[in-house]
C-alpha cells in the first residue's frame, strides 16, 4: 500500500463512526484498523486513490500522505481539507475541484464485523 492509499484510509477510519450507540458511537479507528476493511471496501479505495493520484500527480509529488488524508475529507465534505491544510490557494482549489468527480463515500460496520463503502 503506497502512503497516500493509507492516509486516506487512516482519515476514513478517523472520521467515521462504529453506530454503536444512538449518538454514533466510537470513531472506526478506536477499535478497527486496515485489517478490518472488507476485501471490495479496500478495493474501491485502491481504484478510487490511483485515479485521484494519476489525475493530480504534479500538485501531490511529494505531498503524498497529507492529499490521501484531504482527499477523504474534501471528497465527503467534512469541512476540512485541501483549502485550508497548507496547501497553496492555486493547488487547494485544483485539488477540492478534482474532488468532484468522486460521490461521498460512507463506512459502515457489517454484521460480519468487517467495514464496507
Amino acid at each position: 500500500m503506497d502512503k497516500f492509499l493509507v492516509a486516506y484510509i487512516e482519515a476514513a477510519l478517523w472520521s467515521s463512526m462504529d453506530e454503536s450507540t444512538p449518538e454514533g458511537g466510537e470513531p472506526l479507528d478506536k477499535n478497527y484498523g486496515i485489517g478490518d476493511l472488507a476485501p471490495e471496501t479496500l478495493k474501491k479505495m485502491r481504484v478510487d486513490c490511483e485515479r485521484f493520484q494519476d489525475e493530480n500527480a504534479d500538485d501531490i509529488l511529494y505531498y503524498e500522505m497529507q492529499a490521501g488524508h484531504d482527499f477523504w475529507l474534501t471528497r465527503n465534505g467534512h469541512g476540512a481539507g485541501f483549502w485550508d491544510d497548507g496547501w497553496s490557494k492555486e493547488v487547494g482549489d485544483r485539488l477540492t475541484h478534482a474532488c468532484r468527480a468522486y460521490p461521498e463515500v460512507n463506512l459502515y460496520l457489517g454484521d460480519d464485523g468487517l467495514i464496507y463503502c
